[in-house]
């Protein structure tokens, strides 16, 4: 089994599921090569994704056939950290089966992600850390090309079936290639940004550099301009119109939103349960917002958070300030609340230049596995005068610590088998980001009322998400529908939500797992302290929900139970 340089982890028997959890991972790596260099995992370097459609039946096959055989393991039979491992790789064979089942790779055009931002954005983050991976980087790259043919045929497959995606997302890959194109080939990031493995001297270094440049120029360039030929030429004269994003327009979209809230949430729900939650969700919220403000008014208070410019940045160095100095903070006051620690530091980046302005505000992205990288909080700083000096905070607690990294660095630290240590479950993941935004508000980490503003701002934000993806994909609105409701019901910055409008479209039901992971996150601690009363501890409380890794929510909720009722 590939290995990311730790000691063997023993935590579970060499059983059934043991096995079964070593395929899944093994498999896992060889399918999606780039991301196991990413973590530090170096068995198949050289290698780069499959995005046909034969591949992706035989991952959809095999994927099924691993969570089946898995489902046959009497759960009687284990130890108590194997029905948890018996229960994670159930739900990760199937969450990925049911998303390749999906044939997201048929409509997958946007700003957001997809093939032409995907490599883009990994190639500073992919660690070098021996001469052999450089010599293995440049064979991977020169196959980028291939992979950007594959989504092209694929495009065109899913235009065969009437399966299209949106004219806006067309033009703004467009125009987001346009911009890669344009960059002088030393600022090409596949040249510049892999690191220097610390072996090389400047005459290695050099001539690495140069054959790098060289894979850009004769291969991946020409690569990048079929694929956007492809999109401006065949996809966009079919592409849906911005009144149709939703996944309600095509074929079969039905089926596929309802898989699609089903692999982001891990729970059985509606499109109408997931809708109504956010609309109580945003009614709840209304008044808090009214605790800051005589007047009552809640639409002026957004619009006053929304257009007051003292509110706002003047420069990217002050936002990048401000999000390490949050960072900070969190990190001295993590002992007297967390008993389970994390080690790999965590460093606050500038988001690429290319595809930020049609990004989010901030993103994470986790350390290497072999200690060679940190996890980095990536913040977007275009326009910076659009950024909200309020919401900050709130952002910096979500993305780094408590949120994203101080749990996504202690999972690959647990001694568990490696595919709980890496699993990425959405609704658990991003709910416990949305969840520590308050716990900072508990832990007195805001530097004052209108920091808290931007707690209560994010809240509303991922309640609008609730209603807006639901709305964009089972009930049919139009991109500027979903923009005006958010404008309506949230304080979030104009340009924000039209690019997480967009996001939504792209990436149907992931927008619904934050508030969904949160709600049941705050639940299991509610009762937890029902139950225990003054027996309950937040450190231990944290500990017990951090301590297994990424998990369904029903297998977290579970397992707070069993730990207060022991």
């Amino acid at each position: 089994m590939p290995r990311s340089g730790r000691a063997g982890l023993g935590l579970y028997s060499v059983s059934d599921i043991g096995r079964l959890a070593e395929r899944f991972w093994t498999f896992e790596l060889r399918r999606r090569p780039t991301e196991a260099l990413l973590i530090g995992i170096h068995d198949f370097d050289g290698e780069i994704e499959d995005l046909s459609r034969r591949a992706e039946d035989d991952s959809v096959a095999e994927l099924t056939a691993i969570a089946g055989q898995a489902e046959a393991v009497d759960p009687a039979t284990l130890n108590d950290d194997e029905r948890t491992s018996r229960a994670v790789l159930i739900e990760e064979a199937k969450s990925r089966a049911a998303d390749l089942a999906n044939r997201v790779a048929e409509i997958d055009v946007s700003g957001f992600r997809g093939p032409h931002l995907a490599y883009l954005n990994s190639a500073t983050l992919l660690p070098l850390t021996e001469p052999a991976h450089a010599e293995s980087l440049v064979a991977k790259w020169s196959r980028i090309a291939g992979v950007l043919d594959q989504a092209a045929h694929r495009l065109r497959q899913g235009m065969a079936k009437g399966r299209t995606p949106t004219e806006h997302a067309c033009r703004v890959v467009d125009r987001q290639i346009t911009e890669y194109l344009a960059l002088p080939i030393d600022q090409d990031p596949f040249v510049v940004g892999p690191p220097r493995p610390p072996a090389f001297s400047d005459t290695e270094d050099h001539d690495f550099r140069d054959r790098l440049a060289t894979v850009v120029r004769d291969s991946i360039r020409p690569g990048y301009e079929r694929y956007r030929a492809v999109i401006e030429q065949e996809v966009l004269p079919k592409a849906r119109p911005d009144d149709r994003p939703g996944l309600c327009w095509l074929p079969d979209g039905k089926a596929t939103y309802a898989a699609a809230l089903r692999i982001h949430t891990t729970v059985e729900t509606t499109p109408h349960d997931v809708h109504q939650t956010g609309r109580d969700e945003i009614a709840h919220l209304e008044n808090e917002y009214r605790a800051f403000d005589d007047s009552n008014d809640v639409a002026a208070i957004y619009e006053r958070l929304r257009s007051d410019p003292s509110l706002r940045f003047e420069t990217p160095d002050e936002i990048v300030a401000a999000a390490e100095a949050a960072l900070a903070r969190a990190e001295a006051a993590v002992p007297r609340w967390f008993g389970l620690r994390h080690q790999a530091s965590c460093e606050v980046r500038v988001m690429p230049a290319v595809g930020a302005a049609d990004s989010t505000i901030a993103y994470y992205n986790l350390p290497a596995d072999d200690g060679s990288r940190p996890g980095i909080y990536f913040i977007n700083t275009t326009e910076p005068a659009t950024r909200t000096r309020f919401e900050a905070e709130a952002l910096a607690f979500h993305e780094s610590v408590p949120g994203h990294h101080l749990q996504l660095a202690l999972s690959q630290e647990l001694d568990l088998p490696d595919f709980r240590r890496h699993a990425f479950i959405t609704a658990f993941h991003e709910g416990w980001g949305l969840y520590t935004e308050r716990l900072a508000d508990e832990m007195e980490l805001y530097s004052g009322d209108v920091e808290r503003l931007g707690m209560l701002s994010f809240d509303s934000w991922r309640s609008c998400r609730l209603v807006v993806d639901t709305g964009i994909h089972a009930l049919g609105w139009s991109r500027q529908e979903a923009i005006e409701f958010m404008l309506e019901n949230s304080p979030q910055a104009t340009n924000n939500i039209a690019n997480e409008v967009d996001r939504y479209i792209a990436w149907p039901g992931q927008a619904t797992a934050y508030k969904t992971g949160q709600l049941a996150i705050r639940r299991a601690r509610d009762r937890a302290q029902r139950l225990m009363g003054d027996r309950f501890d937040i450190k231990t409380f944290h500990d017990v929900l951090l301590g297994a890794g990424s998990l369904p929510l029903p297998v977290m909720e579970a397992r707070i139970s069993d730990w207060a009722t022991d």
